[in-house]
């Protein structure tokens, strides 16, 4: 389907960068991020080129889980800021032209929340329903053998109500009961209150978890599980996830969303965090009728082996997979996958960029991949993320995604005046914002030529997209809108190949490369790539 940009709403045509509020900028001396901070940087995201900011939660949390434990929904964590800081980032932040949205957290509570707290008082709370509560299993244990993401039980026992409830993570972020009225209504009205104050969407966190089976049966044990693999994938979550009765509450969020706006600069976006094989992943879009969340987040270039054959295969299978009325995206990094750069190297996380910001659908940038961080130990003793705290030694830390961002090279990065919570890229005094944006070869210069291109591109933006024949370890393919035509070459290998063109076309010009600008000679060079406007063959 071709979109005219006219017609087109903002989240098709734009570009996402997310923000993890702990690691872009502290103003505050006390080495963590804060909302003031934000918005004292806001135009390196102007300058940079994006449409859109998702922050990570900034809601008050006492951060067992960095604030996807929250204790007040409708309120700003004091390590951030306060209300009149968000409202003034969310003016600046439109002030510039871009769009705000807010991390959105259905799943669980943190268990200081008041309402987990009334629950936890009595069997008898008016919203111990609230929460997912069973009495023991008759063998006295756990009530099933649910495994949480963090490992060990997914159950918590209360002794003094003599019941387990249910947490999917850690044993402080209970989950709610989306079966109960009372709490569905009070989640929505969470929505209410961010939207009536102008944020413009929402990323909603595993949103594929929010309902659990009725009866809560077992889950099915992975006969795939090997030694080095977490906890929870000793289990298929067959129950405890992606079940019929979540689809609906999808569509009311996207009901709900509807109402804030329909012209084509003032819908409110909802994007879901949501890990699914592609046939399951597309119901998430809902139908034309009953829609659900704007933009399942599809993590497959982070997921997938970084490889020509094999990426080729993904795309092509997830562009098939898609509903004929929804619209694609991908995401290359997040505060919970290893950077892009320590996956694959500097080189070709210049080719990740082009390939990123150049299929069709709505791209994800995560904050310092612009810049290339790479690869940054941390210390046993500076590790923070309670996830590598409970599983150790098997690569599932996520403190390495979130490491403060390098600003210049003033004493720790110009991120803040003390010691920062995580430590820094070690690179840092090299590799900062303020360096590379006065380098015309670096890889933020890059990002920024190319998002100044997808913003004047039709084919970039809105175009179709087709496969095209390619040289071994190069994955090409065409972007079309109107009598727009460009190709796309990536070399993913480190040997020159053929660069082969459409028989029906020639070659007009260069528009972008990996590597600087030269003529075209029927190569491809190492870890190049390439944006190519053609013309029609005579």
């Amino acid at each position: 389907m071709i979109y005219k940009e006219s017609a087109a709403p903002w989240w098709k045509r734009g570009v996402i960068y997310q923000i993890y509020p702990r690691s872009f900028q502290d103003s505050d001396g006390d080495g963590i991020g804060d909302l003031a901070g934000i918005e004292s940087r806001l135009d390196h995201l102007s300058l940079l080129g994006v449409d859109a900011i998702w922050l990570s939660p900034v809601f008050p949390s006492p951060m067992a889980d960095f604030g996807y434990d929250v204790a007040d929904y409708c309120d700003i964590e004091p390590l951030f800021g306060d209300l009149e800081d968000f409202d003034r980032l969310l003016a600046a932040i439109h002030q510039r032209g871009m769009k705000l949205l807010l991390d959105y957290v259905p799943n669980h509570s943190s268990d200081r929340h008041p309402w987990f707290v009334e629950s936890r008082s009595s069997r008898d709370s008016p919203k111990r329903d609230w929460y997912i509560w069973r009495d023991p299993a008759p063998n006295g244990g756990p009530p099933n053998n649910w495994i949480s993401d963090f490992g060990g039980s997914s159950w918590e026992w209360d002794e003094p109500t003599r019941q387990y409830y249910l947490h999917a993570f850690l044993k402080e972020q209970p989950d709610l009961n989306w079966r109960n009225p009372d709490l569905r209504a009070a989640m929505m009205d969470v929505l209410r209150f961010w939207l009536d104050r102008g944020v413009d969407g929402f990323r909603i966190d595993v949103l594929w978890h929010i309902v659990k089976a009725a009866d809560l049966p077992d889950n099915p044990v992975n006969p795939d599980w090997r030694k080095g693999q977490t906890e929870r994938d000793r289990l298929i979550q067959l129950h405890s996830t992606d079940q019929p009765e979540a689809h609906a509450i999808s569509a009311d969020f996207r009901a709900l969303a509807d109402q804030y706006g329909s012209g084509p600069d003032s819908q409110r976006v909802l994007i879901g965090e949501i890990f699914l094989p592609n046939e399951r992943h597309a119901h998430w879009y809902g139908t034309p009728e009953r829609p659900q969340v704007h933009l399942p987040f599809n993590f497959q270039l982070i997921e997938s082996r970084w490889d020509p054959v094999e990426l080729r295969r993904v795309i092509a299978e997830y562009e098939a997979s898609l509903p004929a009325f929804a619209w694609p995206n991908w995401v290359l990094g997040s505060h919970d996958a290893p950077r892009i750069a320590a996956r694959i190297g500097e080189a070709q996380a210049r080719v990740a960029a082009m390939l990123l910001l150049t299929l069709r659908g709505t791209p994800t940038i995560y904050q310092g991949d612009e810049i290339g961080i790479g690869q940054v130990d941390i210390p046993a003793d500076r590790i923070r993320d309670p996830q590598d705290l409970r599983q150790p030694g098997i690569g599932i830390g996520r403190d390495r995604a979130r490491t403060p961002m390098p600003w210049n090279a003033a004493p720790f990065a110009g991120f803040s005046t003390t010691e920062p919570w995580l430590p820094l890229n070690p690179d840092w005094p090299s590799r900062n914002v303020a360096l590379q944006a006065e380098d015309r070869g670096s890889i933020l210069s890059l990002y920024r030529d190319l998002l100044k291109l997808r913003r004047s591109s039709g084919a970039l933006t809105l175009g179709a997209f087709l496969l095209a024949d390619a040289d071994k370890d190069i994955l090409a393919y065409e972007r079309r809108q109107d009598d727009e035509r460009l190709l796309i070459v990536l070399n993913f290998g480190t040997r020159e190949r053929v660069l082969i063109v459409p028989a029906d076309a020639r070659i007009d010009s260069v528009l972008a490369s990996t590597l600087p600008l030269r003529d075209m000679d029927g190569r491809v060079l190492p870890n190049e790539g390439l944006i190519i406007r053609l013309r029609d063959a005579v």
